[in-house]
């Protein structure tokens, strides 16, 4: 019973070890829109993460998810055109450059509900942002902007569980939490080590849900600044859509 005892403990550092901390955090605003950089690190396996966020009162802005069928934008010159003040890329589209999963735009369902192992869950606005499960969407609540990916990165505030753990990649997501959501971007890790990253709380922000969106070559962000510059990480391929932030 001793050596159990004592066994589960030692489980227990090194669980608690093996926790992402955050190292720095600074805070840049623009209109209702605060652009969030924070450094994370991990002492147990020496790795460092950087997330950028886009957050904001999910009611005070809105979301648009705004289509690139001519592939004649990037996310930044997407992000310009429509006026946002801040933007990622969006989510998986086929061979053909044709949209996979849930696409609503200005109110338009452009692209249907699709259920499968990656398209878990929909970012959708009707007035606030929500992460909804694929089985928790219904067509019937009028959404304005919504678009599918996955898979769920957190849920209840907790990393999901079973997440690919092998290959590290460049992270776009979407988070929320009580009255607030954001839209993001971590460097390289796996998809498992950015559901634990994005448990961390960063700053004041608890994440309570967060979807997944295409990655690696896909990721990009952009955040235009009080000034008129902007940071931008951006696509190193183009991208079937983006989804935007604007004030109200």
């Amino acid at each position: 019973m001793r050596r159990l005892s004592a066994a589960l403990v030692f489980v227990a550092l090194v669980s608690a070890r093996a926790e992402w901390r955050v190292e720095n955090s600074r805070d840049e605003n623009s209109g209702p829109i605060v652009h969030r950089h924070v450094d994370l690190a991990n002492d147990a396996t020496g790795e460092n993460a950087i997330v950028d966020l886009a957050l904001f009162q999910s009611k005070a802005c809105r979301l648009r998810v705004i289509d690139n069928a001519s592939r004649a934008d990037d996310l930044a010159g997407a992000m310009r055109r429509t006026n946002c003040i801040a933007g990622v890329n969006g989510a998986y589209f086929d061979v053909d450059f044709a949209p996979l999963g849930l696409r609503i735009i200005n109110g338009k369902t452009t692209s249907p509900l699709k259920h499968g192992r990656l398209m878990s869950g929909v970012l959708a606005s009707n007035g606030a942002v929500q992460i909804l499960r694929t089985n928790e969407f219904t067509a019937r609540r009028k959404f304005n902007s919504a678009v599918q990916c996955g898979p769920f990165l957190v849920d209840l505030a907790k990393p999901v569980r079973g997440l690919e753990a092998t290959r590290d990649a460049r992270r776009t997501f979407a988070a929320i939490a009580p009255d607030r959501a954001a839209l993001g971007v971590c460097s390289e890790v796996t998809l498992a080590e950015a559901a634990k990253v994005l448990s961390v709380p960063l700053g004041d922000f608890k994440i309570q849900r967060a979807l997944n969106f295409d990655g690696g070559s896909s990721t990009a962000f952009w955040f235009q600044r009080a000034n008129g510059s902007a940071f931008s990480i951006g696509e190193q391929k183009t991208v079937r859509d983006f989804i935007g932030v604007t004030a109200r």
